[in-house]
């Protein structure tokens, strides 16, 4: 198949340091490519691939040229695709609910996968607006908020299996991964890991928007020994920094749509301590790659509770459910569906 896949330009594909959307775009390229198939991928110039690329801006914007109009860029991607729509068996855009106007009207088959939280305020509206436009969702709990949309699948993120390489060992300290902001839960971590007696170790951006939070709530408890703050880590970086760890603490306090850092901690053989939301049950088997818990008294007896996790089974758990190979498979044949039809 000839297949397009519109990237976020925010961040390169793969991204340099955070960023999760553009991480799975990657992947499935790159697999997609593998099984075969001829893929384009609409992304910044700095974005690596195996498929081809076709550049629509020269650098992603988080980290690009200071003042850059995200706007301009957004209408240089579908500028860039309306010119070539006629060049693809199908359009695969990774961009939420920005191109569905003109995907409509080109007379090519598209489906969006959406990567975002769907709870949001006039999301019902646009949904009425493009009824016969197909969705994929994350988890089955991201699509809840959106029932009249036309879900044509649940495809859970997958991460390549020897990208990450696992640690048997026991681990030496709690680990935390993400961005930081009040409801991804890094004082519910600080405050876990000081009641488990066990040094944390944050691996974290700090958003502009959220700068005055962490100065605020974060920085002075991080004391630089028993609350380490390691900043952004890159692949090359994350795989150390997850194996060496006795777990990763992930107390989440909004509907998570799937959560890319508890798989990575997985292929590790790391297992994780998360809050009930959002996703997580759906990606974590309690008493097997983890713990499901509802509060912080509950993730500290967890943290007691570690032992009795079969770290190699926590990896082989990864490798049966969240690898990139299951995903490009699953992609596969929504795409085929959708020519088919």
């Amino acid at each position: 198949m000839r297949i397009a896949q519109l990237a976020p330009l925010a961040e390169s594909v793969p991204p340099k340091l955070y960023g999760g959307t553009e991480r799975v775009v990657a992947w499935l390229v790159d697999e997609l490519v593998e099984l075969g198939h001829d893929v384009t991928l609409f992304a910044s110039g700095d974005s690596r691939t195996t498929g081809k690329l076709h550049p629509v801006w020269p650098r992603a914007l988080r980290l690009g040229r200071k003042g850059a109009d995200p706007s301009a860029a957004c209408a240089m991607l579908l500028e860039a695709i309306a010119r070539r729509a006629g060049d693809f068996d199908v359009i695969h855009s990774h961009v939420d609910w920005l191109p569905l106007p003109l995907l409509s009207r080109l007379g090519v088959p598209f489906l969006t996968t959406m990567h975002g939280r769907l709870d949001l305020p006039g999301l019902p509206d646009v949904v009425r607006q493009f009824p016969e436009a197909c969705f994929v969702s994350i988890s089955d709990h991201q699509r809840l908020p959106l029932p009249d949309a036309k879900w044509v699948g649940t495809i859970q993120h997958g991460l390549p299996s020897e990208l990450l390489q696992p640690s048997y060992e026991e681990g030496s300290y709690l680990a935390f991964l993400g961005r930081l902001t009040e409801d991804k839960g890094p004082e519910d971590a600080i405050r876990i890991a000081h009641a488990a007696r066990m040094p944390l170790r944050i691996a974290a951006k700090i958003p502009r928007a959220e700068t005055a939070y962490f100065r605020k709530h974060l920085q002075p408890r991080i004391d630089g020994e028993k609350i380490q703050l390691v900043g952004e880590v890159d692949d090359a970086q994350k795989q150390p920094f997850l194996s060496r760890a006795a777990a990763l603490l992930f107390p989440i306090a909004w509907p998570e749509p799937f959560g890319l850092v508890m798989i990575e901690a997985m292929a590790c053989g790391t297992p994780v301590i998360a809050y009930r939301s959002g996703s997580v049950p759906e990606v974590i088997e309690h008493g097997l790659t983890g713990f499901i818990v509802e509060n912080e008294e509950q993730a500290v007896e967890a943290i007691s509770e570690l032992g009795k996790l079969d770290r190699r089974r926590v990896r082989a758990r990864f490798e049966e459910r969240f690898t990139a190979h299951r995903m490009a498979r699953q992609y596969e044949d929504r795409y085929r569906e959708l020519i088919a039809a």
